[in-house]
């Protein structure tokens, strides 16, 4: 397989949430972006978003040479992808979708160019079905929101190369992101099946009344959510085991916990518990906007960014660029 191209030109395929949030992460990092999108007013909703986002993200890491200005877009899916060295997809989680437009994006692509899908429920192996090219093509899922949030989620398909695993892999993190290699597909990948089961306990929670929808999200951010955003659970259990460490605490508290798991429940979601939950989560918001919510939460998480850089030299270093980013180029 031919060497995957160094990347300067990015496209951005579908512009709904994500793909936008992708975008404004490119151009931050100083890409080239060219969008894509059929709707009759997506240009205008990605341009606001990227204004609306571009402080939050500059302020996690501005390449010189960035900027909004070098956001184009074509409603014509096959001219955006034309001359792009990484195209990111984001459209709609539909497979017959995403085959016919792998289909042609792997045919209007250069032939050297990785191909990555934003999904988060259908596997590259689906993806890739009808590709001529189907070794350079990837999953590289993000978590909302991209710009912010460095974690991506990177797995090959049954046809896809190594090298292009490889290679992902290193221009993710090459920009600021924390590429995570998942070695086996599965719906729904890694992170959003871990938020997934955490979840179903806080509903099961409040639909056996033990806790209201409040009291539930300060259960998990002001408690075990403070230290995930630090450190992960397995190296969290070393640190319970004391001076034993992770052995200590397999040996004496990890068979409490595994009788644990048999009383964990599974809610009924009843038409009841969702109103419960719904009028919880409106409460909870006290009449702020979920665009309010969101800044608020965007700009802790930056700080928290910020904060984890000057501790964890493991973590992402926000300080790369694409190339010939101080150029402009």
């Amino acid at each position: 397989m031919a060497t995957h191209r160094p990347v300067h030109r990015v496209a951005i395929v579908g512009t709904g949430t994500i793909g936008a949030s992708w975008a404004t992460h490119y151009l931050v990092r100083g890409f080239d972006v060219t969008a894509t999108d059929p709707a009759p007013t997506a240009e205008a909703a990605l341009r606001s978003y990227v204004e609306g986002a571009w402080d939050t993200a500059a302020s996690i890491g501005l390449a010189p040479g960035a900027s909004p200005e070098r956001l184009g877009f074509t409603t014509d899916m096959r001219q955006a992808v034309a001359d792009a060295d990484f195209v990111q997809e984001n459209a709609p989680e539909r497979p017959e979708l995403k085959v016919k437009l792998f289909a042609d994006i792997d045919d209007a692509a250069p032939s050297d160019a990785v191909i990555a899908s934003s999904s988060s429920t259908i596997t590259m192996s689906v993806m890739q079905a009808e590709c001529r090219h189907p070794e350079r093509t990837v999953i590289g899922h993000p978590f909302n929101p991209p710009h912010v949030v460095p974690l991506v989620e990177v797995v090959g398909g049954t046809r896809t190369a190594p090298e292009t695993v490889r290679d992902a892999m290193e221009f993710y993190a090459s920009i600021g992101k924390k590429p995570i290699h998942l070695k086996k597909e599965l719906p729904g990948h890694v992170a959003n099946r871990i938020q997934a089961a955490l979840y179903r306990e806080v509903v099961y929670l409040v639909q056996e009344g033990v806790l209201d929808v409040a009291d539930s999200d300060d259960a998990v951010s002001w408690g075990p959510g403070l230290r995930w955003g630090v450190m992960g659970p397995h190296l969290l259990w070393h640190l319970g085991g004391g001076e034993g460490g992770i052995q200590h605490f397999m040996d004496t508290l990890m068979p409490v916990m595994v009788e644990s798991w048999k009383k964990l429940g599974t809610p009924e979601f009843t038409p009841e518990l969702e109103e419960a939950v719904v009028s919880g989560v409106l409460k909870e918001a006290d009449g702020h906007s979920v665009d309010d919510l969101a800044a608020r939460r965007d700009a802790m998480l930056s700080a928290l960014l910020a904060v984890r850089a000057q501790h964890d030299p493991s973590g992402p270093t926000g300080t790369a660029t694409a190339p010939d980013a101080k150029e402009g180029k």
